[in-house]
């Protein structure tokens, strides 16, 4: 017809086919450091071993959570999606507000250490610009 549209690949294009999006905009990302705090609730997790597997600077999932006793929870998540507590609730009011708007957050592991009762893990919450 003499009408249709011709789309002709470019460079980028290829390059997006080949490797993917996620690839490309990675030189773009910018990691901005918001705040330290620790990891809550980690005395309630049933199965320990997996804080034993947690390396200092992983990479943790931030994800808002409909929950009765705190409207501003904030549940961290391994790259397994295992639940490993929360933001404490004193900390949880400016992070939650940010991932309300579309912000996306994550954490980074900074220290673990194994109290008498519980697994304190330290956290860096990050905010993921492009």
């Amino acid at each position: 017809m003499k009408n249709d549209i011709t789309i002709k690949k470019t460079d980028l294009l290829t390059t997006i086919e080949d490797i993917g999006i996620s690839e490309v905009i990675k030189p773009l990302v910018n990691e901005i450091h918001l705040f330290d705090t620790f990891i809550a609730g980690t005395s309630y997790i049933e199965d320990k071993s997996i804080f034993d597997k947690l390396e200092i600077g992983e990479k943790l999932i931030l994800q808002r959570e409909d929950n009765k006793f705190d409207t501003k929870a904030i549940l961290i998540l391994n790259n397994n999606k295992e639940k490993l507590g929360y933001i404490p609730e004193k900390d949880n009011i400016v992070f939650s507000r940010l991932m309300d708007a579309g912000k996306l957050l994550i954490a980074k592991v900074n220290d673990k250490a194994n109290q008498e009762y519980f697994i304190k893990i330290s956290i860096g919450i990050y905010l993921v610009d492009y």
